[in-house]
């Protein structure tokens, strides 16, 4: 048992690692890519790497952020309580489809089931320090999460009603 709780930590780990260098890396003064440490400014993915021509900022797909909600949430069709992961992905929103899943999360055993999964409306904003959720009050009793934004970045993802 506690083999398997080993191994479901470190294929987490592996698994979204890279998200949160991503993630957070904007405010680092160096980071890893490709195994190798160079020295960036993050912040700017624009700046190369010792005049290559190429960016030496790793840049993830995904972001993750660990929430729980005490009450239950409405989100897009779904009322959500609990541990959960967030989970936004870059290329499925690229390519239309629904670019963030919200999974059940249990701290000892890891992911459990999709709870729910929308394409969301991204829009620019000021860069966070920790993951933020913006909630309304609905007709039912219950507050709906109408926006959320991952710790670190400058991206909120706005949720659609259904």
């Amino acid at each position: 048992m506690k083999l398997r709780l080993l191994i479901t930590a470190a294929a987490l780990v592996g698994f979204f690692g890279a998200s949160t260098l991503g993630a957070r890396s904007a405010d680092r003064n160096c980071a890893i890519a490709g195994g190798q440490e160079h020295r960036v400014c993050c912040a700017e993915l624009e700046r190369c790497c010792a005049g290559t021509g190429e960016s030496c900022c790793p840049k993830s797909d995904r972001q993750w952020s660990i929430a729980s909600f005490a009450v239950p949430v409405l989100v897009a069709r779904a009322l959500v309580s609990g541990t959960v992961l967030i989970v936004h992905d870059d290329v499925k929103m690229a390519q239309g489809e629904p670019c963030t899943t919200i999974y059940r999360f249990d701290p000892v055993e890891g992911t459990k089931e999709a709870l729910v999964s929308f394409h969301c409306k991204p829009r620019r904003a000021e860069r966070v320090e920790s993951t933020t959720f913006t909630t309304e009050p609905t007709d039912l009793g219950v507050k709906r999460l109408v926006e959320y934004q991952i710790s670190g970045d400058t991206e909120a993802h706005g949720i659609p009603l259904r």
